[in-house]
């Protein structure tokens, strides 16, 4: 059944929305080239400001305690959004290096955060140089003292993007999204071991190019509540357009959905049933909302 996507955010002046998350009550989502938070109350239709100076945040994700992380690719941090008004880095160093520009994040129900590191030279100052000499996912580890200790867990990324841990918390999900000809974009799952640690990764699908361009693999993903993954992909530049797609948890396409917006880039489930899908854009700002007709996994375990 197709989607009827309704128009909720015009575009603004800086067009990047992005990491929709659902509180039980609220939809939250980063505007990144204006350093804010929004918040969106489905139930008086009000769309508010909820937090300024984030930095180039993108990503977002709760964890089992309620609280608010995000991905800060200005600040080269994950950070956490206090209700006092703090901004508390997280993580921001690995092997004494800076951390590259955080996009994606995931919280397990250990509170482990994993989060994809790129470089994204657009979202920090231009004096800002690579330290590290790769591109991979990392994993912030919680400890007794409320610190958290980084560890890289990916050695075969190029340029990582959407992440996402399965409902049995037994695989990691993660969008390989490099736009170079030649380079495979790829969704791949990743078993994790019972130490943490990745073991050989499966290729679930593949995006190819065509004489117009690379065709845009996966930028954000989430969970229906049978495990299946909903992902934002495909561009107007090539392929077969803008949609969100539903994979199985091997990979098999269920279901295709084309989205009104040049380049959507992340979705969420909310609503008192988890039946809306809320979706964020990139290029023109947007945020929409659609009705579907199974339920999303609720992805903070406190809700």
């Amino acid at each position: 059944m197709p989607w009827n996507f309704e128009l909720l955010m015009k575009p603004p002046a800086a067009p990047l929305t992005e990491g929709p998350v659902w509180d039980g009550e609220h939809i939250y989502f980063t505007h990144i080239q204006a350093s804010r938070i929004l918040r969106y109350d489905p139930k008086s239709g009000a769309l508010t400001e909820w937090r300024t100076g984030t930095n180039f945040t993108n990503g977002l994700a709760f964890d089992a305690k309620g609280r608010l992380f995000g991905c800060c690719s200005g600040g080269r941090s994950i950070v956490r959004f206090d209700p006092d008004g703090r901004n508390v880095t997280i993580a921001d160093r690995l092997d004494g290096k800076n951390i590259n520009t955080p996009n994606d994040l995931a919280i397990d129900r250990k509170g482990r955060i994993w989060f994809t590191n790129p470089w994204n030279e657009g979202n920090v100052a231009k004096t800002e140089r690579e330290e590290l000499d790769h591109k991979s996912v990392l994993r912030a580890d919680p400890q007794a003292d409320g610190s958290y200790t980084g560890t890289r867990v990916t050695f075969d990324t190029t340029k990582p993007n959407g992440i996402l841990i399965s409902k049995d918390q037994r695989t990691l999900y993660v969008a390989e999204s490099s736009f170079t000809r030649g380079i495979a974009r790829e969704l791949r799952a990743y078993p994790i071991r019972e130490d943490g640690s990745l073991g050989t990764y499966t290729t679930l699908f593949t995006w190819g190019e065509d004489a117009k361009d690379v065709h845009r693999g996966i930028d954000g993903m989430t969970l229906d509540a049978d495990g299946n993954i909903v992902a934002t992909n495909g561009w107007e530049l090539s392929g077969p357009g803008p949609m969100i797609t539903v994979f199985s948890p091997t990979g098999r396409v269920l279901e295709t959905h084309p989205v009104p917006a040049n380049r959507p880039t992340n979705c969420c489930f909310g609503g008192p049933d988890m039946t809306t899908a809320w979706v964020t854009a990139s290029g023109t700002g947007k945020l929409y909302k659609a009705r579907w007709p199974r339920p999303g996994l609720k992805l903070n375990y406190n809700a």
